[in-house]
Protein backbone atom coordinates (compact mmCIF):
# COMPACT_ATOMS: atom_id res chain seq x y z
CA UNK A 1 0.00 0.00 0.00
CA UNK A 2 1.29 3.75 -1.21
CA UNK A 3 -0.43 6.80 0.10
CA UNK A 4 0.56 9.74 -1.61
CA UNK A 5 -1.95 12.45 -0.15
CA UNK A 6 -3.46 11.28 3.35
CA UNK A 7 -3.16 8.31 5.60
CA UNK A 8 -6.35 7.65 8.50
CA UNK A 9 -4.82 7.52 12.27
CA UNK A 10 -6.42 4.55 12.37
CA UNK A 11 -4.33 2.88 9.47
CA UNK A 12 -0.88 4.83 10.85
CA UNK A 13 -2.13 3.01 14.58
CA UNK A 14 -1.71 -0.31 12.62
CA UNK A 15 1.28 0.53 10.94
CA UNK A 16 3.67 1.70 13.85
CA UNK A 17 5.22 -1.70 14.23
CA UNK A 18 6.18 -1.17 10.07
CA UNK A 19 9.96 -1.06 9.89
CA UNK A 20 9.00 0.76 5.83
CA UNK A 21 6.74 3.39 7.53
CA UNK A 22 8.71 6.18 8.69
CA UNK A 23 6.40 8.98 10.85
CA UNK A 24 7.47 12.22 11.46
CA UNK A 25 6.27 14.66 14.09
CA UNK A 26 6.52 18.24 12.61
CA UNK A 27 4.49 20.36 14.82
CA UNK A 28 5.21 24.35 15.19
CA UNK A 29 4.59 27.20 16.61
CA UNK A 30 5.31 30.40 14.47
CA UNK A 31 5.00 32.54 17.54
CA UNK A 32 6.87 30.53 19.26
CA UNK A 33 9.51 28.20 17.53
CA UNK A 34 10.41 25.98 20.30
CA UNK A 35 7.26 24.91 21.38
CA UNK A 36 6.90 21.81 18.86
CA UNK A 37 10.23 20.58 20.11
CA UNK A 38 9.11 20.89 23.92
CA UNK A 39 6.03 19.26 22.83
CA UNK A 40 7.23 16.28 20.71
CA UNK A 41 10.04 15.85 24.19
CA UNK A 42 6.93 15.60 25.95
CA UNK A 43 4.84 13.06 24.08
CA UNK A 44 4.50 11.93 20.18
CA UNK A 45 3.43 9.08 18.27
CA UNK A 46 5.55 6.16 19.12
CA UNK A 47 8.70 5.70 16.56
CA UNK A 48 7.79 10.07 15.41
CA UNK A 49 10.81 11.42 14.80
CA UNK A 50 10.97 15.14 14.90
CA UNK A 51 11.94 17.86 12.40
CA UNK A 52 11.83 21.73 12.96
CA UNK A 53 10.19 24.25 10.52
CA UNK A 54 13.03 26.42 10.63
CA UNK A 55 16.34 24.55 11.35
CA UNK A 56 15.20 21.20 8.57
CA UNK A 57 12.26 22.36 6.73
CA UNK A 58 14.02 25.66 5.44
CA UNK A 59 17.12 27.24 4.68
CA UNK A 60 18.57 29.70 6.42
CA UNK A 61 17.12 33.53 6.03
CA UNK A 62 19.22 36.58 4.62
CA UNK A 63 16.17 39.10 4.43
CA UNK A 64 15.73 38.96 1.31
CA UNK A 65 14.56 35.42 0.51
CA UNK A 66 11.41 34.91 3.12
CA UNK A 67 10.87 33.47 6.21
CA UNK A 68 11.17 30.07 5.17
CA UNK A 69 13.39 29.42 2.19
CA UNK A 70 13.63 26.06 0.29
CA UNK A 71 16.32 23.96 2.45
CA UNK A 72 19.32 22.99 0.65
CA UNK A 73 18.04 19.38 -1.22
CA UNK A 74 21.63 17.44 -0.40
CA UNK A 75 21.28 18.45 3.13
CA UNK A 76 17.41 17.83 3.30
CA UNK A 77 18.45 14.45 1.89
CA UNK A 78 21.22 13.42 4.43
CA UNK A 79 19.11 14.36 7.24
CA UNK A 80 15.99 12.38 5.69
CA UNK A 81 18.66 9.76 5.45
CA UNK A 82 20.31 9.66 8.54
CA UNK A 83 16.42 9.61 10.16
CA UNK A 84 16.05 5.84 8.41
CA UNK A 85 14.09 7.20 4.78
CA UNK A 86 15.40 5.18 1.52
CA UNK A 87 13.54 4.96 -1.67
CA UNK A 88 11.45 2.15 -0.55
CA UNK A 89 9.78 4.09 2.85
CA UNK A 90 6.10 5.20 3.37
CA UNK A 91 6.19 8.43 4.68
CA UNK A 92 3.81 9.76 7.05
CA UNK A 93 4.25 13.59 8.69
CA UNK A 94 1.71 14.89 11.38
CA UNK A 95 1.45 18.46 13.86
CA UNK A 96 -0.85 20.60 15.74
CA UNK A 97 -1.71 22.80 13.04
CA UNK A 98 -4.79 21.53 10.97
CA UNK A 99 -1.84 19.83 8.92
CA UNK A 100 -0.18 23.01 7.44
CA UNK A 101 3.40 21.70 8.30
CA UNK A 102 3.21 18.75 7.48
CA UNK A 103 2.07 19.43 4.30
CA UNK A 104 4.89 21.34 3.71
CA UNK A 105 7.20 17.90 4.33
CA UNK A 106 5.01 16.50 2.18
CA UNK A 107 5.52 18.76 -0.74
CA UNK A 108 9.29 18.62 0.05
CA UNK A 109 9.73 15.26 -0.25
CA UNK A 110 7.52 15.34 -3.79
CA UNK A 111 10.15 18.23 -4.79
CA UNK A 112 12.86 15.75 -4.21
CA UNK A 113 10.85 12.69 -6.06
CA UNK A 114 9.41 10.84 -3.19
CA UNK A 115 5.73 9.96 -3.95
CA UNK A 116 5.29 7.83 -0.75
CA UNK A 117 4.35 10.49 1.93
CA UNK A 118 1.09 11.49 3.27
CA UNK A 119 -0.39 13.66 6.12
CA UNK A 120 -2.22 12.15 8.72
CA UNK A 121 -5.63 13.77 8.49
CA UNK A 122 -6.36 15.47 11.72
CA UNK A 123 -2.92 15.28 12.89
CA UNK A 124 -2.00 15.20 16.18
CA UNK A 125 -5.56 16.09 17.56
CA UNK A 126 -6.96 13.84 16.04
CA UNK A 127 -4.80 11.00 16.95
CA UNK A 128 -5.42 12.08 20.80
CA UNK A 129 -9.08 12.47 20.22
CA UNK A 130 -9.18 8.87 19.06
CA UNK A 131 -7.18 7.87 22.27
CA UNK A 132 -4.26 6.58 20.71
CA UNK A 133 -1.21 5.66 22.25
CA UNK A 134 1.82 8.63 23.09
CA UNK A 135 5.38 8.37 24.15
CA UNK A 136 7.88 10.95 25.04
CA UNK A 137 10.45 8.11 24.13
CA UNK A 138 13.06 8.57 21.27
CA UNK A 139 13.12 6.02 18.66
CA UNK A 140 16.56 4.21 18.31
CA UNK A 141 17.09 4.88 14.47
CA UNK A 142 18.86 3.31 11.73
CA UNK A 143 20.21 5.27 9.10
CA UNK A 144 20.01 4.87 5.27
CA UNK A 145 20.57 6.85 2.01
CA UNK A 146 18.07 9.04 0.66
CA UNK A 147 18.56 9.39 -2.89
CA UNK A 148 15.95 12.05 -5.07
CA UNK A 149 16.50 14.88 -6.95
CA UNK A 150 14.64 18.36 -6.72
CA UNK A 151 12.67 19.12 -9.85
CA UNK A 152 11.10 22.27 -10.82
CA UNK A 153 7.41 22.22 -9.05
CA UNK A 154 8.16 25.63 -7.85
CA UNK A 155 8.58 29.21 -8.82
CA UNK A 156 10.72 32.28 -8.64
CA UNK A 157 9.78 36.01 -8.11
CA UNK A 158 10.68 36.58 -11.76
CA UNK A 159 8.35 34.38 -12.67
CA UNK A 160 5.67 35.66 -11.05
CA UNK A 161 6.18 39.26 -11.30
CA UNK A 162 6.67 38.34 -15.30
CA UNK A 163 3.32 36.97 -15.15
CA UNK A 164 1.74 39.60 -12.70
CA UNK A 165 -1.42 39.92 -15.58
CA UNK A 166 -1.61 37.09 -17.26
CA UNK A 167 -4.99 35.90 -17.27
CA UNK A 168 -3.72 32.35 -18.20
CA UNK A 169 -1.54 32.36 -14.49
CA UNK A 170 -3.98 32.10 -11.47
CA UNK A 171 -1.98 33.17 -8.13
CA UNK A 172 -3.48 31.67 -5.15
CA UNK A 173 -3.02 32.95 -1.55
CA UNK A 174 -3.35 30.91 1.11
CA UNK A 175 -3.53 33.52 4.23
CA UNK A 176 -6.51 34.35 6.18
CA UNK A 177 -8.77 36.81 4.39
CA UNK A 178 -7.88 39.76 6.76
CA UNK A 179 -3.86 39.15 5.84
CA UNK A 180 -5.01 38.86 2.30
CA UNK A 181 -6.23 42.29 2.31
CA UNK A 182 -3.56 43.91 3.63
CA UNK A 183 -4.82 43.99 7.32
CA UNK A 184 -3.73 42.82 10.74
CA UNK A 185 -0.26 41.86 9.03
CA UNK A 186 2.26 40.55 12.40
CA UNK A 187 4.27 38.44 10.47
CA UNK A 188 5.44 40.25 7.58
CA UNK A 189 7.02 44.21 7.65
CA UNK A 190 4.37 44.81 4.70
CA UNK A 191 0.76 43.95 4.76
CA UNK A 192 -1.07 43.30 1.23
CA UNK A 193 -0.66 40.17 -1.40
CA UNK A 194 0.35 40.23 -4.66
CA UNK A 195 -1.63 42.26 -7.46
CA UNK A 196 -4.24 40.19 -8.93
CA UNK A 197 -4.31 36.93 -6.47
CA UNK A 198 -6.77 35.11 -5.96
CA UNK A 199 -7.86 33.99 -1.52
CA UNK A 200 -8.30 30.42 -0.82
CA UNK A 201 -7.41 30.52 2.93
CA UNK A 202 -5.82 27.40 4.02
CA UNK A 203 -8.12 26.23 7.12
CA UNK A 204 -11.25 26.13 4.43
CA UNK A 205 -9.53 22.85 3.01
CA UNK A 206 -10.64 21.60 7.10
CA UNK A 207 -14.12 20.61 7.54
CA UNK A 208 -15.32 21.63 11.29
CA UNK A 209 -13.79 18.56 12.77
CA UNK A 210 -10.01 19.55 11.76
CA UNK A 211 -9.63 17.14 8.50
CA UNK A 212 -9.81 17.39 5.26
CA UNK A 213 -12.83 17.96 3.30
CA UNK A 214 -13.92 15.22 0.48
CA UNK A 215 -12.68 15.25 -2.44
CA UNK A 216 -15.76 16.19 -4.34
CA UNK A 217 -16.18 19.09 -1.65
CA UNK A 218 -12.57 20.82 -2.31
CA UNK A 219 -12.61 19.85 -5.75
CA UNK A 220 -16.06 22.61 -6.50
CA UNK A 221 -14.23 24.85 -4.24
CA UNK A 222 -11.09 24.79 -6.01
CA UNK A 223 -12.68 24.96 -9.32
CA UNK A 224 -14.18 28.24 -8.03
CA UNK A 225 -10.97 29.70 -7.32
CA UNK A 226 -9.00 28.87 -10.17
CA UNK A 227 -12.14 29.19 -12.86
CA UNK A 228 -10.70 28.32 -16.74
CA UNK A 229 -6.49 28.26 -16.29
CA UNK A 230 -6.65 24.99 -14.20
CA UNK A 231 -4.82 23.39 -11.75
CA UNK A 232 -1.73 23.27 -13.65
CA UNK A 233 -1.40 26.89 -14.51
CA UNK A 234 -1.99 28.02 -10.61
CA UNK A 235 0.80 28.76 -8.69
CA UNK A 236 0.28 28.59 -4.78
CA UNK A 237 1.72 30.99 -2.41
CA UNK A 238 1.34 32.71 1.68
CA UNK A 239 3.17 34.25 3.61
CA UNK A 240 6.29 32.41 3.86
CA UNK A 241 5.67 29.00 1.23
CA UNK A 242 4.13 26.75 4.32
CA UNK A 243 0.53 27.03 4.23
CA UNK A 244 0.90 27.40 0.54
CA UNK A 245 1.76 23.64 0.52
CA UNK A 246 -1.55 23.02 2.58
CA UNK A 247 -3.30 24.42 -0.67
CA UNK A 248 -1.46 21.79 -3.16
CA UNK A 249 -2.55 19.18 -1.21
CA UNK A 250 -5.89 19.84 -1.17
CA UNK A 251 -5.55 20.35 -4.90
CA UNK A 252 -3.53 16.63 -4.81
CA UNK A 253 -6.82 15.17 -2.83
CA UNK A 254 -9.26 16.53 -4.91
CA UNK A 255 -7.23 15.71 -8.07
CA UNK A 256 -6.26 19.14 -9.30
CA UNK A 257 -2.85 18.34 -10.02
CA UNK A 258 0.19 20.80 -11.49
CA UNK A 259 0.00 23.41 -9.46
CA UNK A 260 3.09 25.29 -8.68
CA UNK A 261 4.51 26.44 -5.51
CA UNK A 262 6.08 30.00 -4.85
CA UNK A 263 8.45 28.93 -2.15
CA UNK A 264 9.57 32.68 -1.31
CA UNK A 265 6.28 34.04 -0.93
CA UNK A 266 4.54 37.25 0.70
CA UNK A 267 7.88 37.70 2.59
CA UNK A 268 10.06 37.39 -0.51
CA UNK A 269 7.88 39.00 -2.21
CA UNK A 270 7.52 42.58 0.22
CA UNK A 271 11.34 42.62 1.15
CA UNK A 272 11.91 44.32 -2.72
CA UNK A 273 9.96 47.58 -2.43
CA UNK A 274 10.47 47.82 -6.22
CA UNK A 275 7.33 45.11 -6.83
CA UNK A 276 3.96 46.14 -6.79
CA UNK A 277 1.81 45.54 -3.61
CA UNK A 278 -2.11 45.30 -3.45
CA UNK A 279 -4.42 46.04 -0.96
CA UNK A 280 -7.87 45.44 0.09
CA UNK A 281 -11.00 43.90 -1.45
CA UNK A 282 -10.12 42.27 -4.56
CA UNK A 283 -11.42 44.22 -7.60
CA UNK A 284 -13.99 41.61 -8.54
CA UNK A 285 -15.52 41.35 -5.11
CA UNK A 286 -15.93 45.42 -4.63
CA UNK A 287 -19.01 47.56 -4.94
Amino acid sequence: MILTALVAAETLAQRLDDPDWVVFDCRHDLADPARGRAEYAASHIPGARFLHLDEDLSAPKTGTNGRHPLPDPEVLMEKLGRAGVDSRKQVVAYDAQGGMVAARLWWLLRWLGHLPVAVVDGGWNQWISEGRVQTAEVPQLQPTRFSGKANSNWVGADFVRARLYDPGVVLVDARAPDRFRGQNETLDPVGGRIPGSRNRYFRDNLDASGRFKSPEALEKEFGTVLGPAGAENAVSYCGSGVSACHNLLAMEIAGLRGARLYPGSWSEWCADPSRPVESGEPRAARR
